[in-house]
């Protein structure tokens, strides 16, 4: 059987993301995946280390990196589409899943078992850690597109943040208070040319 799957995987770089904002950087999935999932460890390990919960990091980076693996088929629904009512949020959450399960059964049958908790996530834990990784990324998108000089995202920063504080998750509010202030810092000031 010939799979296509990671040849569709490969697609995610041509999705761009933010498509109703005028961005000074384009994003793609294939980044913003990379991104997630580099945050969902993140998260995992604060969550491990400072807080002792019992998260697997790697668990948590692989299921980020296919969290939006679904978008292949969907294309990427503009945010304030996507949630602007309850009915359509429910409608694209069962459109998502069936996609999901598309490109599930597109892998040879040997593989279907260990790639099936990665696009069909059902640990409460990983999903939780994957979903505050991807607003997460978002927050830091607008952040990066504010220092741009773009305010096209200020209002997106805002609604962004306020969503994060609110988060049920500490290891959200520790990566906030530790690591997100070094997101304002030029290259010099992050200390990588010395």
């Amino acid at each position: 059987m010939e799979s296509s799957f990671f040849a569709l995987i490969s697609r995610m770089r041509h999705i761009g993301r933010w498509g109703l904002m005028r961005n000074s950087e384009t994003e793609n999935v294939q980044e913003h995946s990379h991104m997630v999932a580099v945050l969902a460890h993140a998260l995992a390990v604060i969550g491990r280390e400072v807080y002792g919960k019992d998260l697997d990091p790697d668990r948590c980076a692989a299921a980020a990196l296919y969290h939006d693996a679904s978008e292949i088929i969907t294309g990427d629904l503009p945010t304030p589409i996507k949630y602007h009512d309850e009915a359509i949020r429910k409608s694209y959450k069962d459109i998502e899943q069936k996609a999901s399960e598309r490109l599930l059964s597109l892998l040879p049958p040997e593989l279907r078992g260990a790639y099936e908790p990665l696009l069909l996530e059902t640990d409460p834990d990983v999903r939780a850690c994957v979903k505050a990784a991807d607003k997460l990324s978002a927050y830091i998108k607008c952040v990066e597109e504010r220092k741009a000089g773009n305010s096209e995202f200020a209002s997106a920063e805002r609604q962004t943040l306020a969503a994060l504080r609110e988060s049920p998750l500490p290891e959200v509010d520790y990566f906030l208070k530790n690591c997100m202030p070094a997101f304002e810092r030029t290259l010099d000031e992050l200390g990588a040319s010395d």
